[in-house]
């Protein structure tokens, strides 16, 4: 599983022109989901990103995490984090795992993301066409591959 988390001042969701997801001070993540993945790997991963400490304490170094600051999430699915680009110019998205195998693990991933945090939290929709706007702050930007541990 590999996610891509973005601080952000302030970040949105828009599917068919509705905003489906709106946050203030907090995280963007972008979840890659393969069929290799499994609970280990979510576990892992949401005490990670509910723990990582890149939010500003009071003397402007980053020591604080998301529980810290209370900040809010949105987590979307994005499969093309899952991209090889090993061979050609057209990437291939083999290493994804197909829907019947990633929603349930993206359904999770927020389940655990949820308890972590002790609150419920904004989502894109998995699958759909969704226009996504944030204002990354810092700029931060992180990407964690659970396999890796890193």
């Amino acid at each position: 599983m590999k996610v891509v988390i973005q601080r952000v001042a302030h970040a949105s969701v828009t599917i068919d022109n509705k905003i489906v997801a709106d946050i203030q001070k907090g995280l963007l993540v972008l979840v890659g989901i393969e069929d290799l993945d499994n609970q280990e790997d979510i576990n892992w991963l949401t005490s990670k990103i509910a723990n990582l400490r890149i939010f500003d304490d009071t003397n402007h170094v980053m020591n604080l995490s998301l529980k810290d600051v209370d900040g809010e999430i949105i987590i979307i699915s994005q499969f093309t984090l899952q991209a090889s680009t090993k061979k050609g110019n057209r990437p291939s998205y083999l290493k994804a795992a197909k829907p019947e195998i990633a929603i349930p693990l993206y359904e999770s991933f927020i389940t655990q993301m949820e308890t972590e945090l002790g609150k419920q939290i904004q989502t894109g929709q998995f699958g759909a066409d969704m226009k996504v706007a944030l204002l990354n702050d810092g700029p931060v930007t992180i990407i964690i591959d659970s396999k890796n541990k890193e």
